[in-house]
């Protein structure tokens, strides 16, 4: 890395860092990096960058002071093995979120499995799963509009299906009942009140993070959908807010369809998924 560079990104990093940015000098050479057509790790090999390169890089120094998610300014978001494009009015999918996908791929499952992503934003989980199984039929489900468009994008290179429907209508797309071997979702799950860092709550879309008074308000509609859908065995992964384990999992229990229903924790230790298995058909449940 030249010296001009290195200094710009130490001055560009004192900058994010005073405007109470935590991730500062990753930021900085993220955008670096961004501006340069290269990763982050390769910054140290490029040639010393012009004058228009270093004009560009205060300006999108500029915008993520005013905390501008870095997704943002690049356009695309890390999840897995993948790169996803993302931007006002989607999801920025989260690493925290690679634990509940780790776990779905480590699923014993049949050769062509259905899967099926609920409030799946920019297509992230979906994408993955059907990335790492290529032979499995994928449907990626969201209401939103904006979601849906950057999903379709993202899955274009993919079988993934895109559906538009509302995961807390019950009795949404009959023809799945009995059929399903995972259903998957990171759903709005933030309790109303709930204080956030300014990248989440004034560019991540409302609709997409808050889940009513108590943050069930979809995971409650959508445990009762998923077991519907899944064969008996199937398995059931959702996401919750790091304050709603419990709940999670009573709600989930609620149903009275899952059995070893089980809090689990992301990659930093924090609670962050629950995952259920579907119990066989039984009397209560509606035909």
């Amino acid at each position: 890395m030249s010296r001009s560079l290195r200094q710009a990104i130490d001055v560009a990093t004192a900058a994010l860092a005073r405007a109470g940015i935590d991730s500062a000098r990753i930021d900085a050479e993220l955008l670096a990096a961004h501006l340069a057509g290269t990763d982050r790790g390769r910054l140290a090999t490029i040639d010393e960058p012009d004058a228009d390169f270093f004009r560009r890089y205060d300006e999108i120094i500029d915008a993520r002071r005013t905390r501008i998610p870095v997704q943002h300014l690049t356009g695309s978001a890390p999840f897995g093995p993948l790169d996803l494009t993302v931007g006002p009015g989607v999801f920025i999918p989260r690493p925290e979120t690679e634990a509940l996908l780790e776990w779905a791929l480590a699923q014993r499952m049949p050769e062509h499995p259905v899967i099926v992503d609920l409030c799946t934003g920019s297509g992230a989980l979906a994408i993955a799963l059907a990335t790492a199984r290529p032979q499995a039929r994928v449907i990626a489900v969201d209401d939103d509009p904006t979601a849906l468009g950057y999903a379709r994008r993202n899955a274009e290179s993919t079988a993934v299906e895109v559906v538009r429907a509302d995961v807390t209508v019950a009795g949404l797309l009959p023809e799945l009942r009995g059929s399903v071997d995972l259903v998957v979702s990171n759903p709005p799950y933030i309790p109303l009140g709930a204080q956030l860092e300014p990248e989440v709550a004034d560019h991540d879309p409302a609709h997409a993070l808050f889940g009513g008074d108590d943050g069930m308000a979809v995971i409650g509609p959508m445990a009762r959908l998923a077991g519907g859908w899944l064969k008996p065995g199937g398995f059931f992964a959702v996401e919750h807010d790091d304050t709603t384990s419990q709940l999670t999992v009573e709600t989930i229990s609620a149903t009275e369809l899952f059995t070893d229903i089980t809090p689990r924790h992301d990659l930093a230790g924090r609670p962050r998924f629950v995952t259920a298995c579907r119990t066989a058909c039984n009397p209560k449940e509606p035909a």
